[in-house]
């Protein structure tokens, strides 16, 4: 639109909405006719091109969420016909897979919410009901209280808020209940594993993704129970991490529960610390807790300035040395591409940008991401691909927050990537190798909680889920704000 035609525009728009008088001595009857009859011309052609131009893309936007629904269903129907009543599916062997030798429904309840929200209502009936009827956590074996937490308790909370069915709500308290005695140790920080029948617990070394990972779901269960016994002591648990941060603010990979001393100082944005930063911004969010957004905002300006690193004009995200802020390792992955979605949910657009074009070049080498590169030299550390959602809730938290149509071109372009190389017979399956596209016997239940859903979500109309009503656990699960 040139200049002339904005102007006159907004001179036409200020007067028809009275916001804004024309000067006296400017008047338009004076003003040539037919010079007139162009400005409205050129800018009923400029309005018309914008809303067809507009609704060209929210019809494109459409179809990709209708194929990304017939996607996630062909995965879906595959793990009813091979897997149904296990923790998931092998895609390649057409097997069940149950984490601990007997099945928590794992698929089930982490997909539930997104059968709910993509209108699957004879599926996530059928999924419902096997959940009600055949889930049970009166089971004699140690499970991780970390994945425990983020999959199953997480998904139940969730599904119970969006269909108000109590009986979901029953077994997240019932399960909340066999989980509360990880935090039983000197420090208040949980252990590893607990066991569901007796309550017992074991493995001490840990980390701030499993020890800070938990107030979303424990919270929620309070303000849903209103018991608060759960929110204290994950909120516990997360401000024990926090009080053991370094003096330059920075936490590090293995932290002991029963001392709270270090065992290894190497810290960074990606698996075993990630999730612990994004709880910081997301509990502030969720229960306005003053604690968590003091805490974030002390976190969020180490890493940025620590951990924050550049290459070749790029903005990526290294590890150093928790108490030197030294950086030690030029790496960066696919987990850590949940970064740019943290950044911009926190106001910090601009950095986010910048660095969802660096995942999106990482993803681009291959035409899928690796688990780990080097970023100085674009060189391959970990060459598998687990089907992961990060570079996707990004894009999509991007796409929410800027409107900027590229979003959803770069999110197309990595389902349609997805597609071609993880789609298999009888479901989607991780990639043993990124290079080759060798597959691997793998579709974990986070792939239909997290993957799907957030390409769903990107191009799916708005009001499919209303975002600022909801904070994303970190298994993709959305929580609603309680009172």
């Amino acid at each position: 639109m040139s200049k002339l035609v904005v102007m006159n525009y907004r001179l036409i728009a200020a007067g028809r909405r009275g916001s804004r008088r024309v000067p006296a001595n400017y008047s338009l009857a004076a003003c040539d006719s037919q010079k007139l009859a162009r400005w409205a011309v050129a800018v009923a052609t400029v309005c018309a091109s914008i809303g067809c131009h507009q609704s060209r893309e929210d019809a494109h936007a459409r179809e990709v969420a209708t194929r990304v629904r017939s996607e996630f269903l062909h995965a879906w129907t595959n793990y009813e016909k091979y897997a149904w009543g296990h923790d998931a599916l092998k895609p390649l062997s057409k097997t069940p897979h149950d984490w601990y030798g007997q099945s928590l429904l794992m698929t089930p309840v982490d997909a539930l919410d997104t059968l709910i929200l993509m209108k699957l209502d004879e599926e996530a009936a059928k999924a419902k009901e096997l959940i009600l009827t055949d889930l049970s956590f009166d089971r004699d074996v140690y499970v991780k209280n970390f994945e425990i937490t983020i999959r199953l308790l997480g998904g139940l909370l969730s599904s119970y808020q969006l269909t108000n069915d109590k009986r979901l709500l029953d077994l997240a308290e019932d399960l909340g209940n066999r989980l509360l005695p990880v935090f039983n140790s000197p420090t208040g920080l949980p252990y590893v594993y607990v066991n569901l029948k007796t309550g017992q617990v074991r493995d001490t070394k840990t980390n701030p993704a499993e020890t800070g990972t938990l107030l979303l779901e424990f919270g929620t269960l309070s303000k849903l129970t209103g018991k608060p016994i759960y929110y204290e002591k994950a909120k516990r648990a997360l401000m024990e991490t926090f009080k053991r941060r370094s003096a330059i603010g920075l936490v590090g990979s293995t932290i002991d529960v029963e001392t709270g001393a270090w065992v290894d100082a190497d810290s960074h944005i990606s698996g075993g610390i990630d999730s612990y930063y994004e709880y910081l911004w997301k509990c502030w969010l969720l229960f306005l807790d003053q604690d968590c957004q003091e805490m974030w905002q002390a976190s969020i300006s180490a890493v940025n300035k620590y951990l924050a690193d550049e290459a070749r004009g790029e903005l990526w995200y290294g590890h150093a040395d928790m108490n030197t802020g030294r950086l030690t390792a030029s790496q960066y992955g696919a987990l850590d591409a949940f970064f740019p979605a943290l950044l911009a949910h926190s106001g910090d657009v601009a950095r986010a940008r910048r660095l969802q074009d660096s995942s999106f070049k990482m993803w681009n080498m291959h035409e899928i991401e690796p688990e780990i590169i080097d970023y100085k030299t674009m060189q391959i550390v970990y060459n598998g691909y687990h089907l992961r959602p990060e570079i996707v809730e990004s894009t999509y938290y991007l796409h929410h927050f800027t409107h900027d149509p590229r979003y959803r071109k770069m999110g197309e372009k990595i389902f349609d990537d997805f597609v071609k190389y993880c789609r298999v017979d009888a479901g989607y399956a991780a990639l043993q190798d990124v290079v080759t596209k060798e597959k691997r016997d793998e579709m974990e239940s986070f792939v239909l909680a997290e993957t799907f859903k957030y390409f769903y979500l990107l191009f799916a109309s708005p009001d499919t889920l209303d975002f600022d009503k909801v904070v994303f656990n970190t298994e993709a699960h959305p929580l609603k704000r309680t009172d």
